[in-house]
């Protein structure tokens, strides 16, 4: 109970620093004419491109590697191959086991990010224009999720071994709906896991309901102080989602409830720096602070647990909030960030077209490994290798194909130009 009463005091600081900021510069000036919707729609168009923040880039990098490790390591336990000889058994498991993990940080991540765009775009979230905001997430998600459903039906209905939907679980046409209409995480909660490129939709499940709703939320409450409440209650609630409110062990990791404080912590983070101008000290000691939570969450998990962080469902509100204090620092850190983390940058930038194309690579890595080397004698390499080629298949498909659309998409009509 303590650890809970610490996590919402450390949220609702957050909403302070936030409601502060909301009051000295983030809210309507009555005495400047406010832009008419053609304009704001206008602003949003001709924004410019955010220019990349090289530690959020470093952030979902480690995040998407998470992933795909821990997607190899289902399939090739580390724990059953040479590497296991020569590393701590706990180092080992903090290698493969960390995928979930990733996906909380990408979760914070996002909030931040959507809501820092927001700001950039319309100034105030009260101003933010719908028809704008889901044009730009269409442009950005439907292209690769549209066509990824096209190649795994194909897949499926080829009979393709490790895409093919069981018989009796659900039909391929269920699975598309479900894609489409943001509820893979609920029909997987009630038939069990979908194949691997089917499954991973999960998390994008939580993310489009996220982008469907955040909108009409900042839209709806107007005041400001009311969004942060409204924050803060999705804050508190993630961890009674996670180990209260339901005995399906899936639901409870992958619910919409038991993600969405990492969202909403994203979010809080964001409106706390919005006319933050923090000094060097208080950048440095954010870009302390932040990275320690994600490490220890992550990487001390024997400590996590005699803690009893994950009996009380704190593991992912900890880890969401350190996520979110590190972007908070990042984006008050200028340049671009130091040559030694541009591997994990580029991995960052393409994060979206890896995580939903690496089970592509992973199956078919796979099937080679098991008749080159059944032994696993070279396993590092082939991990180095899948890894890699995961990169270079989703940085291919971002430069040829999900940019291009995505450009395309959020080019704005002739006809619908004031």
């Amino acid at each position: 109970m303590q650890a809970v009463v610490a996590c919402v005091g450390t949220a609702a600081t957050v909403a302070a620093v936030s409601m502060h900021n909301y009051s000295s510069g983030g809210m309507s000036n009555p005495g400047v004419a406010e832009p008419t919707t053609k304009e704001v729609d206008a602003i949003a168009v001709t924004a410019s491109a955010p220019s990349r923040i090289s530690g959020i880039d470093v952030l979902r990098g480690l995040s998407i590697l998470a992933v795909v490790i821990h997607h190899i390591n289902l399939r090739i336990p580390l724990k059953k191959t040479v590497v296991a000889q020569f590393l701590p058994k706990q180092v080992v498991s903090d290698l493969g086991w960390n995928g979930y993990n990733g996906v909380i940080v990408f979760f914070a991540v996002s909030g931040f990010l959507i809501t820092t765009t927001c700001f950039r775009r319309w100034g105030d979230l009260a101003k933010l224009s719908l028809k704008g905001f889901y044009r730009f997430r269409f442009a950005r998600i439907a292209p690769c999720l549209v066509a990824l459903l096209a190649v795994l039906s194909t897949l499926h209905l080829l009979h393709v071994p490790w895409y093919t939907i069981k018989a009796g679980q659900c039909s391929l046409t269920r699975a598309i709906i479900a894609a489409l209409t943001c509820h893979i995480n609920w029909l997987e909660a009630q038939r069990g896991y979908l194949p691997a490129n089917w499954d991973a939709l999960w998390s994008l499940s939580n993310e489009e309901m996220f982008y469907l709703f955040f909108p009409l939320l900042c839209v709806i409450t107007r005041r400001r102080e009311i969004l942060i409440s409204v924050l803060l209650c999705f804050v508190a609630i993630g961890p009674f989602a996670r180990i209260l409110w339901t005995t399906n062990s899936y639901w409870a990791d992958n619910g919409y409830l038991s993600c969405a404080d990492a969202l909403a912590l994203g979010c809080l983070s964001a409106i706390a720096v919005r006319n933050t101008g923090l000094g060097s000290r208080g950048r440095v000691s954010l870009q302390v602070a932040g990275p320690a939570v994600i490490v220890f969450i992550t990487l001390f998990r024997p400590q996590v647990r005699a803690l009893g962080l994950y009996r009380n469902g704190l593991d992912v509100s900890l880890l969401a909030a350190g996520t979110a204090i590190a972007c908070a620092a990042f984006v008050n850190s200028p340049g671009q960030g130091s040559r030694l983390f541009s591997p994990l940058r580029w991995f960052g930038r393409n994060s979206y077209e890896i995580y939903l194309t690496h089970m592509m690579v992973i199956f078919p890595m796979l099937w080679v490994v098991k008749r080159i080397d059944p032994a696993w004698r070279c396993v590092v390499l082939w991990y180095a290798g899948t890894v890699l080629l995961t990169g270079v298949v989703g940085a291919a498909i971002a430069r040829y194909f999900s940019e291009p659309m995505n450009r395309r998409l959020r080019a704005r009509p002739s006809s619908l130009r004031g």
